[in-house]
């Protein structure tokens, strides 16, 4: 029988259903599978589900319905976003709503966005460590945090912050940079750290998986000269961890969408 389709329990916990947003690059779907594989490792017991907003499948909808048919009565529904910008605040319950508006008996919750957190620095961390950064090369390297970019001033306050807190640990500089709707741009901020006297610049994606704007980051690293390009945190044990923590806070909350 398809995982989509196993019976539920009624004592079981609620279902997690990873929301992503969606990308015509296969590496995208790719990536979000092997992190909800990661986050099913840490907690056998735990019935994991991903859906798409866009470009990719299952839908939001098709998941949902496959679940209520199945018998499960209770969603956490987590969105697979570093901040709180228009698809968190708007897309996703709206999306909701709509696929569970015919399901009476429904309770979802949705569970806050990843970001920020000290798990996702820490994140970052491994993956610059992983392109080749030593303890002893973190005070003469500057940090490009590069992000996906977003027009909610919300959504951008938060990189920023990121930025200004990661560079009190020990890094040469920390700025911030984003892919798109934003300036400055990834190669602006390299070529800005350059200009200051930076002597070894890294370009840290603030990304979960491939995809468009996420090559436009190395893209924009490269033609600058960075000395190096960090992976995007992809399925990171820190990321797994996270998202685990976002789903038990969320399950001891009150249901923020519930069919009458």
């Amino acid at each position: 029988m398809s995982p989509l389709f196993r019976a539920a329990s009624p004592a079981s916990d609620p279902v997690l259903l990873v929301i992503a947003h969606g990308s015509r690059d296969p590496r995208h779907a790719a990536t979000v599978r092997a992190l909800t594989r990661r986050v099913r490792a840490l907690r056998p017991g735990l019935r994991v589900e991903t859906a798409f907003l866009d470009f990719d499948t299952p839908t939001v909808p098709q998941v949902t319905s496959s679940l209520y048919g199945s018998g499960v009565r209770e969603i956490v529904a987590l969105p697979l976003l570093l901040t709180r910008a228009f698809h968190a605040k708007s897309d996703i319950p709206a999306v909701l709503a709509e696929a569970t508006s015919r399901m009476p008996d429904l309770s979802v919750r949705i569970a806050d966005v990843l970001g920020p957190s000290p798990l996702l620095v820490d994140a970052l961390e491994r993956r610059l460590a992983e392109a080749g950064l030593t303890p002893a090369d973190r005070a003469t390297t500057g940090v490009v945090l590069a992000s996906a970019g977003s027009s909610d001033p919300e959504a951008i306050a938060v990189i920023a912050e990121i930025a200004r807190e990661w560079r009190h640990t020990g890094w040469c500089a920390v700025r911030p940079a984003f892919a798109s709707a934003r300036l400055p741009r990834t190669e602006d901020a390299v070529r800005a750290l350059r200009a200051e006297g930076v002597r070894r610049v890294a370009v840290a994606p603030y990304v979960i998986a491939p995809g468009r704007l996420p090559d436009r980051i190395e893209a924009g690293a490269e033609a600058a000269g960075a000395d190096l390009v960090a992976g995007v945190l992809g399925a990171a044990p820190e990321l797994a961890r996270l998202l685990l923590r976002r789903y038990d806070a969320a399950r001891r909350g009150v249901p923020l969408l519930a069919a009458a």
